[in-house]
């Protein structure tokens, strides 16, 4: 090989690499040098340091009085001393004074005789086994020892909380039997976590007494027991007959006033949803998925804040869509929807606020505040519920069960209609919209439940004339009665008339009484609604906006136009063109990004309304129209058309995006058929391959079977519809889908 050149690298005499220890080290345990000495480690010390010892004081000629010295001293310092202190036994006394001792004589006599013998490491040898194993026996000995100390102080922690439990157990025992003449026999008593009361179980006895008779003397029960105003004392049976469980209260958790707990994290409407305080101030889980709600509160109880309360927990849910209804000019949901006015700059931040950002979504998916408004509302449900009966029979099938399963991509609805007696009163009969709203929402009380569509509705009272008549609350499975301001009438026992809660001390706002029968249920008990705030819905909205579901295909599609077009602003845009707004302030950006004339692109999927920017003003109508009809043919058009669109009647001046949309029924039709037959075939349409049967277009467009099976009969002979006949599951199908 030749020279290596100047500055180059010679890796051939570069020096090798030490091999690491890290991996000898591996198999050992690591050291901790902070830890104390145990048996061993302790031998060890004593007799290496004994060692040391002896040799340097032979090497130095020390004299041999002083390891005695020293051994004395640590016998006792470390091993009176430092052993009284830390309140350790005798033999740990001993143990240590002996080490101490005996490693000191050992050094004394190997200094005077020579260290370095066989004598003095085989004596030393044996030093350390022997301290070593005391050592080990003084520990085993202090565990036991301490052990058993524990479980005497506990024992006796347990002997005086079993003493006090018993004490409450003989005297609620003696007030039962003063109180009621029923000699009962408490076998449990449980302090409440919270602190704010305990639970009694009791065993009665046989014959007539039975648990109902101790809860019809609730209220003397308390009253004898000097409890303070507005502690009650519950009853309800006990886990099997002929037993009994008291709620006691010592502390009124209902006078207290709670703000919405600060935690938005996700919830489900299949696991519960929180709707207030029970008196031992843990939380009232309610189980909607099944169930409709029935809230009732004269005014002033709160029903409007604990709506709110409602509302936030459907929000928070992954698997719900609200629908809101709210007759008075839409109150009940205008916090709800102003965070998304703000995003699109149609209403003013509050100073100090940041604006919400582009993309926040109104936090109920759908706002009625006229009776044509919830109409549409109603008549899209019906029409959810009969493509969902159709859409996912596959779904059901495989899940094996006849409930829709809901889900992110299925979502449940909930409508929420708030104070009911507006729509559902009496008085509203001899108005055609009102009555034919009554009649929707009924039949969405009664028809929807399989496929996840359920009401909460408010009222001011239960009346007959306010809710039209029982069948709601028939269909109510929950109830909520908010007792704080009751002048007149007693909504507890119209909601719960078995029940014995005293509402007299139930008086502060937000207070009342909340049940749910059935399976999920549990009896009717006082309760405490959360305080809510505008800040608070907005801060809901904000933090579930991204975890909110959206109406899954199927739906969307029955829903048609009425869906999707509820924030468009021939329909909503009373929520941002009000006086309120015209103030000659700067409500949205400068820039034309809120109001840009072209929608974002698009990447599929449903056209939301809200989820397009506001059109400028200056866009030409007409334009519009064909823009929106561009769009709508994009995202529901299936097929071409098998026939020239035919032509238009000359329209009225104006924006007219219904005209625009809807093709006059075909004169056969009109001709043919009753008037309700073009809606029935636009579903079937709808429906797609699939078809529908006769029964479910009875009962989405509100008749009878016999007479649908008739027109749709007729509508086959003329051509408008096809007959698949396959036995039980015939369909009617759609020319284009054949």
């Amino acid at each position: 090989m030749g020279a290596q050149p100047p500055h180059s690298l010679n890796l051939t005499n570069l020096p090798k690499p030490k091999p690491s220890r890290r991996g000898r080290r591996e198999w050992m345990p690591p050291l901790d040098w902070t830890a104390g000495h145990g048996p061993v480690t302790g031998a060890l010390s004593a007799t290496t340091g004994a060692a040391a010892v002896a040799l340097f004081g032979a090497a130095t000629s020390m004299p041999p009085g002083w390891p005695m010295a020293a051994g004395a001293a640590g016998a006792l310092g470390h091993g009176v001393g430092h052993t009284l202190i830390r309140r350790m036994t005798g033999r740990t006394l001993a143990t240590r004074t002996a080490s101490w001792l005996l490693a000191g004589g050992w050094t004394t006599w190997a200094m005077t005789t020579g260290p370095l013998s066989w004598a003095a490491a085989g004596t030393l040898a044996t030093l350390g086994v022997g301290i070593g194993a005391m050592a080990s026996h003084a520990a085993i000995w202090e565990e036991a020892v301490e052990e058993e100390r524990i479980s005497a102080e506990a024992r006796e922690a347990a002997r005086k909380l079993s003493a006090g439990r018993e004490a409450v157990a003989r005297e609620w025992e003696a007030r039962i039997k003063r109180v009621t003449g029923i000699d009962v026999r408490v076998f449990a008593v449980e302090t409440w976590a919270t602190g704010a009361g305990f639970s009694l179980a009791a065993e009665l006895p046989g014959g007539a007494a039975t648990w109902d008779r101790i809860a019809a003397a609730a209220r003397a029960l308390a009253t004898d027991a000097r409890l303070p105003l507005g502690c009650t004392v519950g009853v309800e049976e006990g886990d099997r007959q002929g037993r009994v469980v008291l709620d006691i209260a010592t502390r009124n958790v209902m006078a207290g006033s709670y703000d919405y707990p600060d935690d938005y994290s996700a919830l489900s409407i299949l696991t519960g949803i929180p709707w207030g305080l029970l008196p031992n101030s843990e939380t009232v889980q309610v189980v909607l998925r099944e169930a409709c709600a029935l809230i009732l509160g004269p005014p002033g109880a709160g029903k409007s804040t604990f709506l709110d309360v409602v509302l936030a927990g459907f929000a928070r849910c992954t698997d719900v869509l609200t629908f809101l209804v709210d007759l008075k000019a839409g109150a009940a949901g205008m916090s709800w929807v102003r965070p998304w006015l703000e995003a699109l700059g149609r209403a003013r931040t509050k100073p100090g606020t940041a604006r919400p950002p582009q993309g926040t979504r109104p936090g109920v998916d759908w706002l009625a505040a006229t009776p044509e408004e919830a109409l549409r509302m109603f008549k899209a449900a019906l029409a959810i519920n009969a493509a969902r009966q159709l859409g996912y029979q596959d779904l059901m099938d495989r899940e094996d069960t006849t409930l829709l399963p809901v889900s992110a991509a299925v979502p449940q609805i909930m409508i929420v209609v708030d104070e009911g007696a507006e729509l559902l009163s009496a008085t509203s009969f001899r108005d055609p919209v009102m009555k034919a709203l009554q009649e929707a929402v009924k039949k969405t009380m009664r028809t929807t439940r399989a496929m996840g569509i359920r009401l909460v509705l408010t009222a001011v009272d239960g009346n007959v004339s306010a809710l039209g008549d029982t069948s709601v609350r028939k269909f109510s499975p929950v109830g909520v009665a908010l007792t704080s301001g009751e002048s007149s009438g007693n909504n507890l026992a119209k909601l719960f008339p078995a029940a014995k809660a005293d509402t007299r001390q139930l008086t502060a706002k937000g207070c009342g009484v909340i049940g749910q029968a059935g399976a999920d249920g549990f009896a009717p008990t006082g309760f405490k609604g959360w305080r809510t705030s505008p800040a608070m819905v907005r801060q809901v909205v904000l933090a579930t906006n991204d975890r909110r579901p959206v109406l899954d295909p199927v739906s969307a599609r029955a829903a048609g136009e009425d869906y999707a077009r509820r924030w468009e602003a021939d329909r909503a845009g009373w929520l941002w063109q009000h006086p309120g707004n015209d103030t000659g302030e700067e409500t949205g950006p400068k820039d034309d990004s809120v109001y840009a004339a072209e929608p974002p692109a698009r990447t599929g999927g449903l056209n939301l309304s809200y989820q397009r920017p506001a059109p400028g003003p200056a866009e030409d109508a007409d334009a519009l129209a064909d823009r929106f009809m561009r769009e709508i043919d994009a995202t529901y058009g299936t097929t071409d058309e098998p026939h020239p669109t035919p032509p238009q009647p000359e329209r009225p001046p104006g924006l007219n995006l219904s005209y625009q949309r809807r093709q006059p029924p075909p004169q056969n039709a009109a001709a043919g058929g009753p008037d309700w037959l073009p809606e029935a075939v636009a579903l079937i349409a709808a429906a797609g391959p699939a078809g529908m049967k006769p029964s479910a277009v009875a009962d989405a467009v509100g008749r009878d079977r016999k007479t649908v099976r008739a027109a749709l009969r007729a509508a086959a002979d003329r051509g408008e519809l096809a007959y698949r006949d396959n036995g039980p599951h015939s369909v009617y199908v759609h020319p284009d889908h054949t």
